[in-house]
C-alpha cells in the first residue's frame, strides 16, 4: 500500500484506532479532536471492523529470540504480522528492533493495529537492582517502588512497553529457585510489595512515555510446588490458597495491574492455564479484574503433558474458555481458535471480551495515537544507566543487606587495616547481577573487589579467589591461607552463582556448594576475624559454618552497584537495616518452615521432660534466623506498648496500638518496627501469629519515638469454617518487636 493511500485509510479510522500522522511523527496532528472518544468507545468501534482471524491474531504472542526464554517460533512470523494475526512480540530488544517490527504491523496490516512488546524485567533493565527477594529485605516500600519506576523508565526508553513482572508468588520453600524473584513467605508483606511494584511500573498514567504495563505472576500457588521442584504440582486447600497465596495477587488488582500471567503448575488437578476457578471466578467475578491474562511460555501446549488435554486444539479450547486471553508461544490459538469459534466450542462473546481487553491496553498505552512512542533512539541513549539511577541502585542494595551476626568485627575501620578479600564471588560481576538480570552487563557492574580497592588501596587489600562456587578444586586454598595470615581481617565472599537460583534451579542441598565451606574453615584457622559475606538468591543452610564467622552479612545478588553498596555497609558508611523476608532454616529437613504456622494439638510443652509433642529428635523446631530478623550497628529497645481500648468493636473506630522505640546504641540507625497479631480461637485453626503492620523508622543515637499502628476488624479477617471471609469475635494478642519472635505483648477483644 502506498503511503498516501495508507494515510487516507488512517484518517477514516482515526476515531477508533490510529491517529493519522502517527506513522510519520511521534506527535498528534494539530487538528486531532480535543474530545476523543473514550477507550471503551474506540475499542468497540475497532472491534466492529475486525475479521474473526484478526481478532484471534490479537491473542497471539511470539518470541523473536531463542536464548531468552525458550525456543523460538519454527516459522517466520512476518507474514502473520502483515496479515494482522499477531498481537504481541516478546524478547525484542532496543528501539531499532521494536520500530522495525512495529512498522511492519502498523504499515502492512489492514487495520494498522500496533503490537505490544513484552520482556522479563524482573529487577531492572540495564541498571540492575538487587533480586526481588533482596529488595523485599529492605522493607522499604517507597524505594522498591522507585526502583521499578527506574526499571520502567529504562525499559520504555528501549521500545518495550510490557514487563512480565512483578512475581508475587508466596514462597515458603527455599529449595524452589524462584523464591529469588518474589517477596518471600508472608502475604501481608508480599501484598504491600506487590502494590509498590505495580505502581512503580505503571505509574499514575499508562499514557506517559516512561510507564509500562505490569503483569502479576504466576497465578496461582506456583510457589507451593511440591518438594520445591519447579513446575511441579501443587496441592493446597482452598482456604490456604485464599489466606496465603492469593492476597498479593488481589493487592496487585487493587493497585491497577494491567495484566496477569497464569502459572505453569496444576492446582487441585487442573493446570492453572486452563483453570476457570482462578482465571474467571476469582480473578474476574470476585475481584473485578478488567485486564487480560497471558500464558507462561508454551504453557497451553503443556496441557498435553499434564494429561488434561488430548491435543493442541483441545488445549486451546480449555484454556481460552477458562479465561486465558493471550497465547505465549504455544501456537495454539492462531491455528485453532477461529475454527473453535465457528464450531461453537468457543463463544463470540468470550472472543470479543478477550480481544477488547488487549486492545484497551494498547489504547491506554497510547500506541494508537503514536505507535512509535517507545521507539526513540536518542531517548534510549540518554536514559540508560543515568547517574541518579546508579545512585538509587546502590542505595537500595545497601538497604537490602541483612546483618545476621556481628561479634564486634563490623564495621571495619578504614585506616590502618589490612583486609584479605577471599572468595569466588568477590570479583564476579556476572554472578553478582543474579538471575533474570535483564540487560545488565558485567562490564558495567562494580564488584566488591573493585569497591574495596578504593577504600583499602595497594597492599592493604589482599585478594585471592580461593576456590570456585562449584566443583572440588582446592588448589587456591594455599593462597587464601597466605592472604589471611598477612591481614587483620578476612572478608569471605561466598554463596551461589547467578545460575544456582531463579527459574528451573531447584536444589535438594542448600549448603554452600563446592569447596566453599572447606575454604571458610581454612580461613578461620588463620586466627583472624572472619566476615562471611553471602551472595545468594535464597536462604542457605549455614548452621554448620556459622561458628566459623565472626560476622555474617547477606547481600543477596545485589546487582550493578552491589560492590559499592556492600563496601558502604562493611565500613559503616551505611548502617545495615535489612530484615529477612523469609525464614532461614537450620537444615533442609525443616522445610517448609515459616513463622505463621499452626500450633498443632501438641505444641512444645512447658515441662521439658515430656517427649510426646510435635518436634524433631535431632534438631530444634526453631529456625536458625526467624522471619523479620536483622541486626544493626546500633541497638533498639521496645517498651510502653499501649492499646487505645481493650475492646475493638466490629463497627467502631480502629484500635490504636502505640509503642515506644528507643535507639540505645552509639550511632544513628534504622529499625523495622513489626506488629503481629494472634487470633486465640477461631472456627478453624489459626496461625500462631500474623504480620499486620510494619514501619521503617530512623533514630539518632539515644533518640526515642512513639510509633502508632491502626487495627481494624478487616485486618483480622480470614476464610472461616463456612468459607465466608471476615473476622470473628474473640480474644486477640498483639506482639511488637523487630522480628517474628517479638515478646512485647498486649491483648484486646473483638466484639
Amino acid at each position: 500500500m502506498s503511503l498516501p493511500r495508507l494515510l487516507s485509510t488512517l484518517v477514516l479510522l482515526s476515531a477508533c484506532c490510529v491517529a493519522p500522522a502517527a506513522l510519520a511523527t511521534s506527535r498528534l496532528p494539530e487538528d486531532y479532536p480535543p474530545s476523543a472518544p473514550s477507550v471503551d468507545d474506540r475499542v468497540r468501534e475497532l472491534l466492529g471492523r475486525m475479521t474473526l482471524e484478526e481478532k484471534v491474531g490479537q491473542l497471539v504472542q511470539y518470541s523473536s529470540r531463542q536464548d531468552m526464554t525458550g525456543p523460538a517460533s519454527k516459522s517466520s512470523i512476518t507474514p502473520l504480522i502483515e496479515a494482522g494475526q499477531v498481537g504481541s512480540l516478546l524478547n525484542i530488544l532496543g528501539t531499532a528492533e521494536t520500530r522495525k517490527w512495529q512498522k511492519l504491523a502498523v504499515e502492512s496490516s489492514r487495520l494498522h493495529i500496533p503490537l505490544l512488546f513484552g520482556l522479563d524485567v524482573i529487577h531492572g533493565y540495564r541498571t540492575v537492582f538487587p533480586i526481588p527477594l533482596g529488595t523485599a529485605a529492605s522493607w522499604d516500600l517507597a524505594r522498591i517502588e522507585h526502583a521499578e519506576r527506574i526499571a520502567a523508565t529504562e525499559t520504555a526508553a528501549t521500545g518495550t512497553n510490557w514487563t512480565f513482572a512483578p512475581m508475587v508468588d508466596i514462597a515458603r520453600d527455599p529449595r524452589w529457585g524462584r523464591i529469588a524473584e518474589g517477596a518471600g513467605e508472608d502475604p501481608y508483606l508480599g501484598s504491600a510489595i506487590a502494590r509498590a511494584r505495580v505502581r512503580g511500573f505503571q505509574g499514575t498514567d499508562l499514557a506517559a512515555p516512561d510507564t509500562i504495563l505490569a503483569c502479576a505472576k504466576h497465578f496461582a500457588a506456583y510457589g507451593a510446588a511440591q518438594a520445591g521442584r519447579d513446575y511441579y504440582t501443587t496441592d493446597v486447600t482452598e482456604r490456604t490458597l485464599r489466606d496465603v497465596y492469593l492476597p498479593p495477587f488481589h493487592a496487585a488488582v487493587d493497585a491497577g495491574v494491567g495484566t496477569f500471567m497464569a502459572a505453569f503448575n496444576d492446582l487441585d488437578g487442573t493446570p492453572c492455564s486452563s483453570n476457570a476457578f482462578l482465571l474467571d471466578r476469582v480473578l474476574r467475578q470476585e475481584w473485578g479484574f478488567s485486564g487480560f491474562v497471558v500464558s507462561d511460555w508454551a504453557a497451553i501446549l503443556e496441557l498435553l503433558e499434564h494429561g488434561s488435554a488430548a491435543d493442541l486444539r483441545d488445549a486451546a479450547r480449555q484454556s481460552f474458555n477458562a479465561g486465558l486471553d493471550m497465547d505465549m508461544q504455544s501456537e495454539a490459538y492462531g491455528p485453532h481458535l477461529a475454527e473453535l469459534v465457528r464450531s461453537g466450542a468457543v463463544s463470540q462473546a468470550r472472543l470479543d471480551a478477550a480481544v477488547s481487553a488487549i486492545l484497551a491496553a494498547k489504547f491506554r498505552l497510547g500506541l494508537f495515537d503514536d505507535p512509535y512512542r517507545y521507539c526513540d533512539e536518542a531517548r534510549e541513549k540518554a536514559t540508560l544507566l543515568r547517574p541518579e539511577f546508579l545512585d538509587a541502585a546502590r542505595d537500595l542494595a545497601r538497604r537490602s543487606c541483612v546483618l545476621l551476626k556481628n561479634n564486634g568485627v563490623l564495621p571495619l575501620k578504614t585506616s590502618d587495616l589490612t583486609v584479605a578479600l577471599v572468595g569466588p564471588l568477590a570479583d564476579a560481576p556476572n554472578q553478582q547481577l543474579g538471575a533474570w538480570h535483564g540487560q545488565g552487563r558485567q562490564e558495567e557492574t562494580v564488584t566488591v573487589r573493585a569497591a574495596l580497592e578504593k577504600i583499602f588501596p595497594g597492599a592493604r587489600l589482599r585478594y585471592t579467589v580461593g576456590c570456585d562456587v562449584k566443583g572440588d578444586d582446592t588448589k587456591g586454598f594455599a593462597a587464601a591461607r597466605k592472604a589471611a595470615a598477612k591481614a587483620d581481617v578476612v572478608v569471605a565472599v561466598l554463596g551461589e552463582n547467578a545460575d544456582q537460583s531463579g527459574e528451573s534451579t531447584s536444589r535438594t542441598s542448600l549448603d554452600l556448594s563446592g569447596p566453599q565451606a572447606a575454604l571458610l574453615k581454612e580461613l578461620k584457622a588463620a586466627g583472624k576475624p572472619v566476615v562471611l559475606l553471602l551472595m545468594t538468591g535464597r536462604p542457605l543452610m549455614i548452621e554448620s559454618v556459622e561458628p566459623l564467622a565472626d560476622a555474617i552479612l547477606v547481600a543477596w545478588h545485589p546487582g550493578t552497584m552491589g560492590g559499592p553498596a556492600i563496601a558502604d555497609v562493611l565500613t559503616g558508611a551505611y548502617n545495615p537495616s535489612g530484615h529477612l523476608p523469609v525464614t532461614w532454616p537450620r537444615s533442609v529437613g525443616q522445610i517448609p518452615i515459616f513463622y505463621a504456622h499452626k500450633n498443632s494439638g501438641r505444641p512444645e510443652p512447658l515441662n521439658a521432660g515430656d517427649r510426646y509433642f510435635s518436634h524433631y529428635i535431632d534438631s530444634p523446631n526453631t529456625p536458625l534466623y526467624p522471619f523479620g530478623f536483622g541486626l544493626s550497628y546500633t541497638t533498639f529497645a521496645f517498651d510502653q506498648l499501649t492499646l487505645s481500648s481493650p475492646v475493638l468493636h466490629e463497627k467502631g473506630t480502629p484500635l490504636t496500638v502505640t509503642v515506644r522505640v528507643r535507639n540505645t546504641g552509639q550511632r544513628a540507625g534504622e529499625e523495622v518496627v513489626q506488629l503481629y497479631v494472634r487470633d486465640r480461637v477461631g472456627s478453624v485453626t489459626r496461625p500462631v501469629r500474623e504480620l499486620k503492620g510494619f514501619q521503617k523508622i530512623e533514630l539518632a543515637a539515644g533518640e526515642s519515638r512513639t510509633v502508632e499502628f491502626k487495627l481494624t476488624p478487616a485486618d483480622l479477617a480470614f476464610w472461616r469454617a463456612d468459607m465466608t471471609f471476615g473476622p470473628e469475635p474473640g480474644a486477640f494478642d498483639v506482639y511488637i518487636g523487630n522480628d517474628s519472635t517479638a515478646t512485647l505483648t498486649a491483648s484486646f477483644t473483638l466484639e
